[in-house]
């Protein structure tokens, strides 16, 4: 689990055990699993439909190879989805400039995690690791840093977040490379605890700050379990062993409830703006057929957000998160203010 593959296997995860790859497939807000979103696995017949929910059976076993990440796709189905759903994914340096900018300013520096070497002429833009352990500002502390909320939108297969590989070249970056936002805190971790026990208390804050959302079902678990076995291999290169099998539903359950499924312009589940649904169970599709027929020929109907572009006014399904410091739950559109 630590060798740095760019594509996890979901037979893998299974191998672990079936309660993890379930909790990373759960969505809190329905109650059910997250589901597909997509139709680009509908030529496979029940079960990949649009709005069929993502299930153990469904990614393992003979179907373990059906999601793979966006390198490792066909151009021709990178074309698809970018024209479709205007999915984009951005190189890892750039990732790694942006991300340097929120660190500039929250440490008053620069150069605070890597240094970049943007070499113009060739095209070619790269990083430098900083070295020995990082210091803090006056009045802050690395906890601070690490219980700081952030959130990708938009988030794919969270490269922003963790950089376990390139996204665009597929090309897999070791731990002591990594740029994502995750990364840096965990990093930061590793540098401040000693045992296994302040290492996982630490580990685990870092989770609980970092947010992301996705509309389709496919790259948000790719997102999930680059997150998971991310700190799998921050926990091997700090201790030099596994992390105990144990803890990993719990750590699942985090990452399921902070990166989750969304229609961003919306704040709500991805095409539920119709007549409200009754929610099926779990084996079931998310909306049911008879509500509206094929996803293509449904209409709005009178939703008021849709009609008016008001975030606060649609009849969809409301996105939940959870504040992990107030130890509640919310809708996701609460926390956007109203105009």
């Amino acid at each position: 689990m630590t060798d740095n593959e760019v594509d996890i296997l979901e037979n893998d995860v299974l191998a672990i055990s079936q309660e993890l790859l379930s909790v990373l497939l759960k969505d809190h807000t329905t109650g059910g699993n997250i589901f597909w979103a997509t139709d680009n696995y509908a030529y496979r017949g029940k079960g990949y439909q649009f709005f069929d929910p993502i299930t153990v059976e469904s990614i393992t076993g003979d179907n373990g190879n059906v999601i793979v990440p966006r390198s490792l796709k066909s151009r021709q189905q990178q074309q698809k989805r970018s024209r479709e759903m205007a999915e984009v994914f951005t190189p890892s340096w750039l990732c790694n400039k942006q991300a340097n900018l929120i660190d500039n300013d929250w440490f008053g520096r620069e150069n605070v995690f890597n240094t970049e070497i943007d070499n113009y002429p060739e095209g070619n833009h790269t990083w430098q690791p900083s070295e020995g352990k990082i210091e803090f500002p006056d009045g802050r502390n690395w906890r601070d840093y690490v219980s700081e909320n952030r959130l990708e939108i938009t988030c794919g297969e969270a490269p922003y977040l963790v950089s376990r590989y390139d996204t665009v070249t597929g090309v897999s970056l070791p731990v002591e490379r990594r740029i994502g936002l995750l990364d840096r805190k965990l990093r930061i971790v590793g540098e401040n605890t000693g045992t296994s026990a302040e290492w996982l208390a630490g580990a685990t804050e870092a989770i609980c700050s970092t947010y992301g959302y996705e509309w389709q079902g496919d790259s948000l678990i790719l997102a999930r379990e680059n997150i998971l076995f991310t700190i799998l291999d921050f926990y091997h290169a700090k201790f030099g062993c596994e992390l105990p099998k144990c803890y990993l539903p719990g750590l699942a359950d985090v990452i399921s409830w902070n990166i989750w499924q969304m229609d961003g312009l919306k704040g709500v589940i991805p095409n539920s703006c119709v007549k409200l649904p009754k929610l099926k169970n779990k084996s079931s599709s998310l909306f049911s057929p008879e509500d509206f027929g094929e996803h293509e020929e449904r209409t709005l109907f009178d939703c008021p957000g849709c009609k008016n572009k008001d975030f606060h006014s649609h009849t969809g399904i409301y996105a939940m998160i959870k504040d992990w410091k107030e130890d509640k739950v919310l809708t996701f559109a609460s926390l956007v203010k109203q105009k």
